[in-house]
């Protein structure tokens, strides 16, 4: 289990768990913003809570803020994200409507704060771990691409799963339909980007690395709903003219520039 392939199944394993809790609807259509939303957040807040100590956001009641709001009849904002660092004296919360919303010190109850992230709550922070690990195999003291082409595999599955669901999930209403609260939560742009950003630059002089970035993408491309594809098609011409610059040699070129599941050493996409 401290192989890095248990490392990265295990971390794996979680993500999906926490994006299946956090995304639980499925994409069927395109993704809309609720208008209720932002106008429910227009004009000054009626009040502000500070954050009391230094920690990072670990986890929120969002069944318990949701009632305190309605207690309250107010909406209330939750101003980071889950994963962000928030000093002392930074925004926590804002509150709309009411007379000036529920106690700071229930506020700071519904709340966990710790020294580093974990991923209760933090599907992005999956994505995080297992770029790392793929990061670390691709440094020159290392130069392991293979370990790096593992992390793919458990990327491209946690893509995947997130690029079929719904992700507009930051805003709350209770049971007589009035918003009650709005969090943030990463978009489709924060994951692709976080999964193929930093593994394309270090990796991109590996053909092994960019093959499997390639089979990746082209996967997801050919799998997920048409309003996902935009990201994605971007990021494989990003992936094409880091071949162009990393192999001088048209031979590697060539190889480099089409997609293998195994990175190198299992048969081309196209031959199966």
């Amino acid at each position: 289990s401290l192989r890095p392939s248990g490392a990265l199944q295990a971390v794996a394993s979680v993500g999906h768990e926490v994006i299946q809790s956090i995304y639980p609807r499925r994409l069927s259509g395109p993704q809309t913003t609720a208008q209720g939303t932002v106008s429910a957040l227009a004009g000054e807040p009626a009040g502000t809570v500070l954050n009391q100590m230094d920690g990072v956001l670990l986890a929120f009641d969002l069944a318990g803020l949701v009632a305190l709001a309605r207690e309250a009849d107010c909406v209330i904002e939750m101003l980071p994200q889950v994963g962000d660092f928030v000093a002392a004296g930074s925004p926590l919360f804002r509150i709309f409507g009411g007379q000036g919303g529920p106690a700071a010190s229930a506020l700071f109850q519904s709340v966990a704060l710790g020294q580093e992230r974990t991923m209760e709550q933090d599907p992005a922070f999956a994505f995080r771990i297992i770029v790392d690990i793929a990061s670390k195999g691709l440094s020159p003291a290392i130069n392991d691409p293979t370990t790096a082409v593992l992390a793919i595999d458990h990327i491209h599955h946690l893509l995947r799963s997130v690029g079929g669901r719904y992700l507009n999930e930051g805003s709350v209403y209770d049971r007589s339909g009035s918003l009650r609260l709005v969090y943030r939560t990463p978009d489709w742009e924060d994951f692709v980007y976080l999964a193929v950003t930093e593994i394309r630059q270090f990796g991109g002089t590996s053909i092994q690395v960019v093959r499997r970035l390639r089979a990746m993408l082209e996967n997801l491309i050919e799998l997920l709903p048409s309003e996902r594809t935009t990201l994605l098609r971007h990021e494989l011409m990003l992936l094409h003219r880091s071949v162009k610059r990393s192999f001088p040699e048209p031979e590697d070129q060539a190889l480099a520039d089409v997609s293998g599941l195994q990175g190198v050493g299992g048969r081309h996409s196209e031959d199966k």
